[in-house]
């Protein structure tokens, strides 16, 4: 395959570009494919030595991994918005397996419930396990998308020039903050007092990051629907997003370039003028785009910024994660392995079982998720023989983790590997009582921690969120592509919200507001 991206030379520093853009995570190389189509040059620098952000994925041996992206909804029919921008920026060369019915399990200690594609079967499951509650769960629906069409015109409001969006904030605004002050507890507790269901239908959390008593309902609302009419996953793997979105960019005269971390975006009497890197090399530009998430930028990239060390005391970031990438010697087929996603708790009190997991954490994990992304894609077998993979995902504090905040990749020493093992061999527990059939077929075990999102991904406290989804972070107006400084924009999962919806979204509010126009509405004309 033909790359289209390179490595970082210093030539480029002599190169004209109409707009730099720092990060190439999908919000990044969103808005550099609608920038680049609309005629500007723009050059994508990835500091990692792959491009993707949370979309890439990494190999050892025969085995293939995602790092970030398990399941994604709102595809599956030709005319759906978000099938749509990824026709548009990937010219249709992107292809979707959708997953089962099926697609998510949440399995308690006493009892496992299936969450169903389409509303009616989505409906009609859950009052199958809650008969009693038929009605608390329809109003749970229409609930749901009342929120998430609420929501649309809160996020294009974003996009619009400062003037306009000060002036039209409280009409487009007001029915979505109605829901989004509220936590997705005070919803759901006005709905049922049946805690068991509230876990049940609050068993997603892990999407976001938050319990039910923390989180805004909005980001839960904007979770649920999401998926409520079925999930799909990336033919080839998650890895061919940006595999096919780079293409669009390099024919636009674009460049996307690995090896290439930026230390500082340049500024000058209030305006961005370019982006110095890790090496000393400048590079100017009359724009520059951050994807690097509001703590980095404004915390380390451009700390000069006005009034956005303030702003930042009201945003917090989202939960560090570990996962335990499994390979296996057997295909997904020969082993039976379902694709549906497994969520696996310890309780129905999710506040209860996190709060006692921070204080401990060698008590219970609070939710293990666990992903088959072998079993996802039809084309596994012929680039990688029988084999299969897994993916095991719990919660964990940075803070486990800050004795070798110091420390690089490979390089963490004797006590930092006998920590991964023994969480390794925690997880394993919860994945051989749930997936028995793998057993005396595991033939590679490689645990990631907070550290190794912070190394590879630049988040300070190994965030996979970006800042955290509470009722807080949606008032805060300065979450917007738009910055005090001139011409310096934002992108991103703390602009809409977190996933790949929400960052490919974030990249369309975003060339919107640069190129002073609806790129969404363009493209629905056509």
């Amino acid at each position: 395959m033909v790359k289209n991206w390179e490595r970082y030379t210093s030539k480029l520093a002599d190169e004209k570009f109409d707009a730099i853009i720092i990060g190439s995570g999908i919000s990044g190389l969103t808005t550099a494919t609608f920038l680049s189509k609309a005629g500007k040059r723009v050059l994508v620098l990835e500091g990692h030595f792959k491009v993707g952000g949370w979309t890439h994925t990494f190999h050892r041996g025969q085995y293939e991994w995602d790092v970030g992206i398990h399941y994604i909804g709102g595809v599956g029919k030709k005319n759906a918005l978000l099938r749509r921008l990824f026709d548009e920026i990937t010219e249709e060369q992107l292809q979707w397996e959708p997953m089962p019915d099926n697609y998510d399990r949440m399995v308690f200690p006493d009892k496992s419930y299936n969450f169903m594609s389409g509303r009616e079967k989505f409906v009609d499951q859950l009052t199958e396990y809650f008969p009693e509650e038929r009605k608390a769960i329809e109003l749970y629906v229409d609930m749901i998308k009342q929120c998430t069409k609420a929501s649309r015109k809160f996020f294009m409001n974003k996009g619009l020039p400062k003037t306009v969006s000060g002036l039209t904030y409280g009409p487009m605004s007001r029915a979505f903050l109605q829901w989004s002050d509220k936590t997705t507890w005070d919803v759901l507790r006005g709905l049922t007092d049946n805690q068991d269901l509230i876990g049940v239908l609050t068993g997603q959390y892990g999407d976001y990051g938050l319990p039910p008593k923390q989180s805004s309902f909005a980001i839960h609302a904007s979770v649920v629907n999401h998926y409520l009419y079925g999930a799909y996953y990336p033919v080839g793997g998650s890895g061919m997003i940006a595999e096919t979105i780079a293409p669009v960019i390099k024919k636009n005269g674009g460049k996307i370039v690995v090896n290439a971390k930026v230390s500082e975006i340049l500024i000058h009497k209030n305006r961005a003028i370019g982006v110095k890197l890790e090496n000393g090399d400048q590079i100017q530009a009359p724009l520059v785009i951050s994807s690097a998430g509001v703590a980095s930028t404004f915390g380390k990239l451009a700390p000069e910024a006005s009034g956005y060390s303030e702003k930042l005391n009201h945003v917090h970031p989202s939960c560090a994660h570990i996962c335990l990438y499994i390979g296996m010697d057997k295909s997904a087929e020969n082993m039976a392995l379902e694709a549906t996603n497994l969520w696996i708790y310890p309780g129905y009190d999710h506040d209860t079982n996190l709060q006692r997991y921070l204080k401990n954490t060698q008590s219970s994990f609070p939710v293990v998720y666990i992903s088959f992304p072998s079993a996802k894609d039809p084309t596994w077998t012929e680039k990688h023989g029988q084999t299969a993979t897994m993916e095991a995902i719990t919660l964990a504090p940075y803070e486990m983790f800050s004795a070798w905040d110091h420390t690089s990749w490979k390089k963490r020493g004797e006590d930092y590997d006998t920590r991964k093992s023994e969480l390794t061999n925690r997880l394993m527990q919860y994945v051989y009582a749930n997936v028995p059939k793998i057993e005396g077929h595991v033939d590679h075990l490689e645990l990631s921690t907070p550290l190794t999102t912070r190394d590879f991904l630049g988040y300070d406290k190994g965030e996979i969120y970006g800042i955290e989804h509470s009722p807080e972070r949606f008032r805060q107006k300065w979450l917007r592509p738009q910055t005090s400084v001139k011409d310096l924009y934002l992108t991103g999962q703390d602009i809409v919200t977190d996933g790949v919806a929400g960052a490919l979204m974030s990249g369309v509010i975003t060339s919107s507001a640069i190129l002073r126009k609806n790129v969404v509405k363009d493209l629905l004309k056509h």
